[in-house]
């Protein structure tokens, strides 16, 4: 057998057990919204209804709401990022599945369904 580099698995990737070791303390779901059809009524929805619904997740420790103003080359492929920050997997999973965590998530998709990608991230902050 050949040895493989420190932290790195079979395909050389970085082994993400190992990695949080190394200083990623936290993880983030990250939700990226296509441009909505009807800004002002996104924008009203999401700051009066589904914004304050998704903080109310159990161990959430941040959230971040961008809107894009550009991209290298153009316009931004996204309009808006929400990033909701949490300790670790377990505490992100956990929120997912609380109450809250779906009441989020019916709401979401019943408003942005067509138009939200999301996805999960660890958090380097050395």
């Amino acid at each position: 057998t050949r040895s493989r580099q420190a932290g790195a698995n079979r395909h050389g990737k970085e082994d993400s057990s190992k990695a949080h070791r190394k200083g990623l303390t936290l993880v983030k779901l990250i939700a990226l919204y296509k441009k909505p059809a009807d800004v002002e009524a996104f924008e009203n929805y999401y700051s009066e209804i589904h914004g304050p619904l998704a903080k109310k997740m159990p161990g959430l420790k941040r959230f971040e709401l961008s809107h894009m103003i550009g991209a290298p080359g153009g316009e931004a492929k996204f309009y808006m990022m929400a990033e909701l920050y949490f300790d670790d997997k377990a505490a992100m999973f956990a929120a997912l599945g609380s109450d809250e965590g779906k009441a989020a998530a019916k709401d979401v998709m019943g408003f942005a369904g067509d138009i939200i990608h999301m996805m999960f991230a660890n958090v380097d902050e050395s």
